[in-house]
């Protein structure tokens, strides 16, 4: 007994040890930070297989709420049981939830969306997703078929940038998959154990809808800030697609019309999200601190992440389900093709066209992209090279 609760401990700090380097280096956007989550839990130290990774990916993809969050708290789930999974979410999510309360005491309307150094962190997040969709992408389409698979999805992506486009595309791809995959010899992935029962799962489902009908109805009958700040971030957690920048308008539309943020404020909030590693709901910590101080940073935060929990609670114990299912297999070879597409098409928009604008950041991405891939230097270190390369070549454009 005792060496099990010293085994699950240890598990627990190692996750949270994990997931607050990642909190405090990954920067770029969701996309980008699946590549550091690759870097890290997969290639390092090795928490899943490629497969399981890359259907954990698609699955949050299809949910609702902060697709890279999500996955970090699949991972510390799955490595850790639900405490990892909090654990995990706290790690990632807590550096920049500071940053930005401080942003919101001390630096509001502060500009420094052109700074050099942005613009290096953006050429690192453009290395590190070229280096997931390389490492994946040699796994996950092997053959021509789920090559063109890839590519339509990408296609499409790039065409129809849509919140919903990513969804449908998984949805068909999945389909897609089940049609014409379902009786592929596969290869025996790890077998992974969800350390979650099935009643579990279904409470967090139940709890999940339920808040989502019940809040706006208890929302006028109660005073107070507090429930009203719940309800507003809870919803734009519960109904938002396609990752962290698709939640800003749903998240002004909340609070600047009910004069909690003024516009110039939640611009203000907004530039200084894009320069905090972690995820951009964060975002939601600013607004909250705004709001009603740190009381409300922390209702705001919990409320926006609090769905995303609870649905990738709710979905996980039934994966092993989905093993034993030539079709639903199938249908995860096809998804998995398409994420790689997905992927692909953010490597263009918005890394690409949003940080390689001269030849010299294409030279110094490249240099970035070896560092990474052949090199093998932790990611922080190609950060912080990032940084100061971004920085020296701003002096020298001036």
């Amino acid at each position: 007994m005792k060496h099990e609760l010293g085994l699950k401990l240890q598990r627990l700090v190692e996750v949270f040890l994990v997931s607050m380097k990642l909190g405090l280096t990954s920067f770029g956007g969701p996309i980008a930070h699946l590549g550091y989550f690759h870097d890290e839990y997969i290639r390092r130290r090795k928490w899943m297989d490629e497969r399981s990774y890359a259907d954990l990916v698609a699955l949050c993809q299809l949910l609702p709420g902060p697709a890279s969050s999500q996955v970090g708290m699949g991972i510390g789930l799955i490595r850790a049981g639900l405490l990892g999974g909090i654990t995990a979410w706290i790690g990632f999510t807590l550096p920049s939830v500071l940053v930005l309360i401080l942003f919101a005491f001390f630096m509001q309307g502060y500009d420094i969306g052109d700074a050099g150094w942005i613009h290096g962190l953006k050429l690192v997040a453009v290395a590190i997703v070229a280096q997931a969709i390389l490492s994946m992408g040699q796994k996950l389409t092997p053959d021509r078929s789920r090559a063109t698979l890839a590519i339509i999805a990408m296609t499409i992506t790039l065409l129809w940038p849509t919140a919903w486009s990513q969804v449908l595309i998984i949805l068909v791809a999945g389909l897609i998959g089940m049609l014409f995959y379902r009786k592929s010899e596969l290869p025996s992935g790890t077998s992974l154990t969800i350390p979650i029962r099935r009643r579990t799962a279904i409470i967090c489902l139940t709890v999940f809808v339920g808040l989502l009908v019940i809040l706006p109805i208890l929302r006028p009958t109660i005073n107070g800030t507090g429930l009203s700040l719940f309800d507003s971030f809870y919803r734009s957690g519960s109904l938002v697609f396609g990752g962290g920048h698709v939640v800003l308008p749903m998240l002004e539309r909340e609070v600047v019309p009910t004069g909690w943020v003024t516009k110039a404020d939640f611009l203000a909030g907004y530039g200084a999200a894009q320069a905090v590693p972690g995820p951009l709901f964060t975002f939601a910590s600013y607004l909250g601190a705004m709001t009603s101080g740190v009381e409300g940073a922390l209702i705001a935060t919990v409320a926006i992440f609090l769905p995303a929990f609870l649905l990738i609670v709710g979905t996980l114990p039934f994966w092993s389900s989905i093993w034993r299912s030539p079709k639903l297999q199938g249908a995860f070879i096809g998804i998995n093709a398409s994420v790689v597409g997905i992927l692909l098409a953010a490597l263009y928009n918005p890394l690409w066209i949003s940080a390689i604008l001269t030849p010299v950041d294409f030279a110094f991405t490249s240099i970035l992209f070896l560092m990474l891939v052949f090199w093998k230097l932790p990611p922080w270190s190609v950060v912080m090279t990032g940084a100061i390369g971004g920085t020296v070549i701003s002096l020298l454009l001036m």
